[in-house]
């Protein structure tokens, strides 16, 4: 915080820590540069709810409902949790000391968690009744959050203004052209005979494979040309008033080759690529069409009809579903076929399950070697290095943790591409699905893949012995493991909400880049700009601590000032962020909301199968008692659900038919969705990119 509130103040930092209100054209800072340092603090908390969307978007604000919400629970449970159970566990005499993962160094905590409890002991009672408390918490906050959100989704969709994706739908899984007909004619055709009076046009989706290959190598030379441009002024500047020309060699990365004048070079790459790709771009709207279609109307209310109704009798034909946004299409996933589509998700299952069993085996071991009595063992040569008494704390403590973020770091990007594998047609369902998928792997590797190899690796001589006692084993070192957890959830707010409140690396890489590599304007803005906030990473890792956070919370309620703390300061320090820093890169007015919802009950539902097995190895005869708690937790998934899930499926009509603040540009609406590769001069009026799919049909009747 001092660091950031230090380096925030200096000007030619402003990009970094600002550059959300620089892109809207607004003030870095809204007060006086002499104010408190510590001023953002009080800005984020007086910060509404209307600020963050309208600066970050309704899908960054439903963020903060979800940060909110679990913040609830946890400072809810505690108020009641703290001050009753640790009383019970820290004055019980029955045991005496716990096993734990740190080999001793917290034993002290152990005293206070519910391991301290004997078995069958009548104290047991307590935390049963803290099971049901913080369940029954749960239920009424989340129910609370899905009811705002929902409204704050509706609120969204019914804004007068102009949004270009509530006028279309996607169309998949065209069937084979009829003969005499183009597929443009095709389309036109059945949805002027379904809509006659709404239908407003189509644009099918094309093969852009070469075309888009020819622009990013024409825009790729005109960067290097205004790069080049660039320098050449500066060296006017700086040597001799001629100025001095800069030169590439043509070869392999630059590297060799014949060497020209760069820009020349440039200019004449450029008017070689320029007609190629118009010629490019004819082929491909004429001949490169596929079985997929946007199709356009000019009210809102039947396109939002049209998404939710079945338009063939075969399900696996004329599939319809709402437009994501111009932004967020992946285009090449459009055009795949109905069981291509459903095969590949099965393999991509199959190919996650096997990423998380085997991920398991490496963080198993993980947990397990790196302590520092293994690590002076594998590694005799830093014995002295690691016995100094500082240093020893610290790996002591956070060694394990760190090896574990480093083994997480690695898998985000793989997910991503497995998802948009399914052939899933926006980017904003893929980032839903990559965050799905991290979820239940960090839960799976990180919750019971430590615990599991933590426990198994070090009681691994008793379990040859008596291999009937590792149920009982397993069980019994929950409590330890609790000091794992707790240290864990202490490194990620206290190092990670740091990095990313002082924003320190993107600091250190701006101006590196600014001094060495920038040269344009253009190239400056891409070395700041910030991108968004990441929910395919954030949300999973934020549900993996409200995991641990609530497994842990009646067995060691130690674990949820730690838990409080890293969803407050997020609540905090995110909100600056959202406000000043991040840039949304989609817009998908909370569909991640149900993903949170239904992630966070599935937490809960591990807690409950948790606790039940943990009042079972305390030979619990009342361990029955909490039977219902997963039944309940089942039974309120599938009353939300069935509430709430239809309006974040699809948009209601209640919604799509307010009245808009004037009448829609079709043709701009259109024209937003030409991809960059199709668009140039010749087709920005839209009609003439029409006429290229098709100079048969007529706009004003059905050919059928």
């Amino acid at each position: 915080m001092f660091l950031f509130a230090w380096l925030s103040k200096k000007p030619s930092n402003n990009v970094i820590y600002y550059p959300n209100r620089i892109l809207r054209g607004l003030e870095p800072w809204e007060g006086s540069r002499t104010r408190n340092p510590f001023s953002w603090i009080k800005e984020a908390m007086n910060s509404t709810e209307a600020d963050v969307v309208s600066l970050s978007g309704i899908d960054t604000a439903v963020y903060f409902v979800f940060l909110s919400t679990v913040l609830g629970i946890l400072v809810l449970s505690g108020i009641v949790l703290l001050p009753v159970l640790l009383p019970i566990a820290g004055t019980d005499d029955g045991v005496t000391r716990a096993q734990t993962t740190s080999n001793g160094s917290f034993s002290n905590l152990d005293k206070l968690s519910m391991g301290n409890i004997p078995e069958k002991s009548p104290r047991l009672w307590a935390f049963l009744m803290a099971t049901y408390w913080v369940s029954f918490v749960t239920f009424y906050l989340l129910w609370k959050a899905y009811k705002h959100v929902s409204v704050l989704r509706a609120t969204a969709l019914m804004t007068p203004e102009v949004k270009p994706e509530q006028f279309v739908i996607l169309v998949r899984d065209i069937p084979p052209i009829p003969q005499g007909q183009t597929r443009k004619e095709q389309v036109d055709s059945y949805f002027k005979t379904i809509y006659p009076e709404t239908f407003y046009r189509s644009m099918v989706v094309t093969k852009n494979k070469e075309v888009n290959k020819i622009w990013k190598e024409l825009g790729g030379y005109k960067k290097k040309l205004a790069r080049a441009e660039a320098i050449f002024a500066a060296s006017k500047m700086t040597g001799k008033p001629e100025g001095t020309k800069p030169t590439n060699k043509i070869g392999f990365l630059g590297l060799v080759g014949r060497k020209v004048d760069t820009i020349d070079y440039c200019n004449e790459k450029i008017s070689e690529l320029v007609p190629k790709l118009e010629s490019e771009q004819k082929i491909t709207i004429k001949e490169k069409q596929q079985a997929s279609a946007l199709v356009f109307f000019n009210s809102r209310e039947v396109a939002a009809s049209a998404a939710q109704n079945l338009h063939a009798q075969m399900v696996d034909t004329w599939t319809v579903t709402e437009a994501p946004e111009p932004r967020q299409l992946i285009w090449n996933n459009l055009p795949m076929k109905f069981y291509a589509r459903q095969i590949r998700q099965y393999v991509v299952y199959v190919i996650v399950a096997l990423t998380i069993f085997f991920y398991m085996i490496p963080i198993g071991f993980v947990s397990a070697f790196t302590t520092l009595k293994n690590l002076k063992k594998l590694l005799p040569f830093l014995k002295s290095i690691v016995d100094q008494a500082e240093i020893k704390t610290v790996l002591e403590a956070f060694l394990p943790q760190i090896a574990l973020l480093v083994f997480l770091a690695l898998l985000p990007k793989f997910l991503m591409i497995l998802t948009k594998a399914e052939g899933i047609p926006s980017v904003s369902h893929a980032v839903r699905g990559t965050s799905g998928k991290y979820f239940y792997f960090t839960v799976l590797n990180v919750f019971i893949g430590v615990t599991l190899g933590g426990t198994l690796f070090s009681s691994f001589k008793s379990i040859q012995k008596q291999p009937d006692t590792v149920v009982t084993l397993l069980a019994s070192s929950l409590p330890g493991n609790a000091t794992f957890f707790l240290t864990f959830v202490a490194l990620r707010f206290f190092v990670g909400y740091g990095l990313e409140l002082s924003r320190i690396v993107p600091l250190i890489i701006y101006h590196l880049k600014k001094k060495y590599l920038c040269k344009t304007e253009a190239e400056l803005k891409e070395a700041w700009i910030p991108g968004d906030l990441g929910y395919a990473t954030r949300v999973p890792n934020d549900l993996l601590i409200i995991t641990v956070t609530l497994c842990y919370s009646v067995i060691a309620p130690l674990i949820i000032p730690f838990g409080v703390l890293y969803f407050g300061l997020g609540w905090l320090i995110l909100r600056n962020q959202a406000l000043k820093v991040y840039v949304p890169s989609y817009e998908s007015y909370g569909r991640m909301w149900p993903h949170m919802h239904t992630r966070i009950l599935a937490a809960l539902i591990i807690y409950q199968v948790t606790m039940f097995g943990y009042f079972g190895v305390k030979k619990f005869f009342y361990a029955t008692f909490l039977i219902p708690l997963p039944i309940l937790s089942l039974i309120f998934a599938f009353v939300c659900s069935k509430k709430f899930y239809r309006s974040f499926r699809d948009t209601p009509l209640e919604v799509a038919c307010q009245d808009l603040k004037e009448t829609p540009d079709m043709q701009n609406i259109f024209r937003s969705y030409i991809p960059p590769s199709l668009s140039s001069e010749k087709f920005d009026d839209g009609d003439q990119f029409e006429d290229a799919l098709s100079q048969q049909v007529s706009r004003t009747g059905s050919s059928v």
